[in-house]
């Protein structure tokens, strides 16, 4: 029996204290904070690696990483209320299970569910700042709607990138969006994006254009040219980080 076990965790956080998922020279990322409670645990250093980067501010519900432990050192069971002793309130391990070999956060996954919540109102409830994007203009939800049914399907998102420092940006910019649905609750307008990827600030940029559309301050064709034009010309029109949560990565 191998003395290594790979472990497969569940995290949620409220992205507004860290800089992002992806370690930093400051230590003041997500992933900083769960090697740090690892390191705590057990004494020495654990790599962990998520499904993917979220920017800083953005929100995590189900964030999914792993990490290869000793065997002997706590029962799978144990680990939860171990890692959570040493983190910060706001990252949370909903759940640790025991992983095959050859699991991997990232390669594994088939795609993800981004959630992204806008409250449409003049005025922003108290208790949502920090996470929705406060929109107190009106935005015509029929063109809204139009605007996902493009964005649908497989298409190059490279007019939806941002860009990267050379090194980082992504070669193959082709990604397929299964399904963006719309739904509205009083004020709270909520955008589900599902894709088997997503580009840098992709959902962002995606729904910041959607949202100019709406606002009439861009017209739809703007869309279309963007596809067609396969990153030739970008959108700038960026929804802030706070109303972005990663919602779920499939398996």
């Amino acid at each position: 029996m191998s003395d290594i076990l790979r472990l497969k965790l569940l995290i949620a956080y409220d992205g507004r204290p860290f800089r992002g998922w992806q370690s930093q020279a400051t230590k003041d990322a997500v992933q900083d904070h769960v090697e740090a409670a690892f390191a705590n645990t057990i004494g020495e250093k654990v790599s962990v690696q998520g499904s993917g980067r979220t920017d800083a501010g953005v929100h995590a519900l189900a964030q999914i990483a792993h990490a290869d432990v000793p065997t002997a050192r706590l029962e799978v069971t144990a680990w939860q209320g171990a890692l959570n002793n040493f983190l910060p309130p706001e990252i949370r391990v909903l759940r640790v299970t025991r992983a095959a070999p050859d699991f991997h956060a990232r390669f594994s996954a088939r795609g993800k569910i981004y959630t992204y919540r806008i409250w449409n109102s003049q005025y922003l409830h108290p208790l949502e700042i920090g996470r929705v994007w406060h929109m107190p203009s009106a935005l015509d939800l029929d063109i809204l709607r139009a605007g996902l049914v493009l964005l649908e399907g497989q298409h190059d998102f490279a007019g939806f990138a941002a860009n990267r420092a050379p090194g980082y940006a992504a070669e193959d910019t082709v990604r397929t969006i299964q399904q963006i649905t719309l739904s509205r609750r009083g004020e709270l307008l909520t955008l589900r994006f599902e894709g088997n990827g997503f580009l840098y600030k992709m959902v962002r940029l995606l729904t910041g254009t959607l949202v100019r559309c709406a606002q009439g301050r861009a017209e739809l064709t703007f869309i279309h040219e963007l596809l067609a034009e396969k990153g030739a010309r970008k959108t700038s029109f960026a929804a802030p980080a706070e109303g972005l949560y990663l919602t779920r990565v499939l398996y």
